[in-house]
């Protein structure tokens, strides 16, 4: 199997562009979720007032720097890479806990914070006993990302430019997301999207296509992800019809693995039970962490997925979306050419 060529000479190995959120974790019991009317592992969106009022009925068990973009690059960070965040915060005390657990994982982080309008973003992530997740996302200020908020100058200096579907749902942070990308393949670069969320790609689907047709790289979803995107009820009308439309796609499919393909080829990874399953956030994140690591360090593609679901198979043993331990030393215990 041949490796894929890449550019060597940026400085940085990835930036991402997302929402920047503040991940609020909590356990909580079925009965607390039909109390306040909650669909078990859904994610809905709610407003301000509604975010300070889940939130003062719970005692959080951790408060990290989340969204699905910044877990990746910290979990790129973790592994040994050198990684940068674009993302929006408000100046406020969520806006603080986000800068500085970020910063703390080895990531660049350098988006200035706004000085008025909403709030920093949060996620209140339920944690039920079956280790399913129930999300409530207020999106505060993440939304207000726009050109203008770009370090054009660490995206030039980046191998891969990675970004978050889930900011599809704003029109200046759509509009961020094309100069971005434009600048990175101008720069000899790649792009890298994940596409976040089946309803975001129903919303946006159009746009979707268009950027994977025309910049992507790399294309990171899930099952009913891309089913979603072509409009299939079947994963194999859909493998079909993503193969070729990029370099390379992958779609992650739970305890089944993973599959990676390229114009020619498909791989399919197995999934990597590391423990027991304690909370899934974050694990299609760190999948996507592993596989860029493997990427980045000119490994095969079967070598990129089997680390992505190393990574994955180890984050959803603990609580939250950071590696309680060393994440490299994981990874080198089960990939032996590393």
């Amino acid at each position: 199997m041949n490796n894929i060529s890449k550019p060597i000479y940026q400085e940085i190995d990835v930036i991402g562009i997302g929402n920047a959120i503040v991940d609020i974790l909590v356990f909580e019991k079925d009965s607390w979720l039909k109390k306040n009317s909650l669909n078990k592992g859904n994610m809905s969106l709610i407003n301000e007032e509604e975010a300070e009022k889940l939130y003062s009925q719970i005692i959080p068990n951790l408060e990290t720097s989340g969204g699905s973009a910044a877990n990746t690059l910290a979990g790129i960070a973790q592994l040994g890479g050198k990684a940068a965040f674009i993302g929006r915060v408000r100046d406020d005390k969520l806006g603080e806990i986000f800068t500085n657990d970020i910063r703390s994982s080895g990531s660049i982080f350098q988006t200035p914070p706004t000085l008025s309008g909403p709030s920093t973003a949060r996620c209140l992530i339920l944690v039920t006993p079956d280790a399913q997740r129930t999300m409530c996302t207020y999106l505060g200020a993440s939304t207000f990302l726009e050109p203008n908020d770009l370090d054009l100058s660490l995206i030039e200096k980046s191998k891969i430019l990675y970004l978050e579907g889930y900011l599809f749902d704003s029109p200046d942070a759509k509009k961020a997301f094309i100069k971005a990308s434009e600048i990175c393949k101008n720069s000899g670069g790649e792009v890298a999207l994940s596409l976040s969320d089946s309803f975001c790609v129903n919303r946006h689907r159009e746009s979707f296509l268009n950027l994977v047709e025309n910049y992507v790289d790399i294309l990171f979803s899930n099952e009913s992800e891309i089913k979603s995107l072509y409009e299939t009820s079947t994963l194999e009308s859909a493998v079909d019809q993503i193969k070729g439309r990029c370099k390379v796609a992958v779609i992650t499919c739970g305890e089944d693995g993973s599959i990676i393909l390229t114009k020619n080829e498909q791989i399919n990874i197995p999934a990597n039970n590391l423990g027991e399953v304690i909370d899934t956030t974050g694990a299609g994140d760190l999948y996507a962490s592993g596989f860029l690591f493997g990427y980045l360090n000119n490994k095969d593609l079967a070598t990129c997925g089997s680390i992505g679901s190393i990574c994955a198979g180890q984050i959803i043993t603990q609580l939250g979306s950071r590696c309680e331990c060393s994440l490299i030393d994981i990874v080198r215990e089960n990939v032996k050419s590393l």
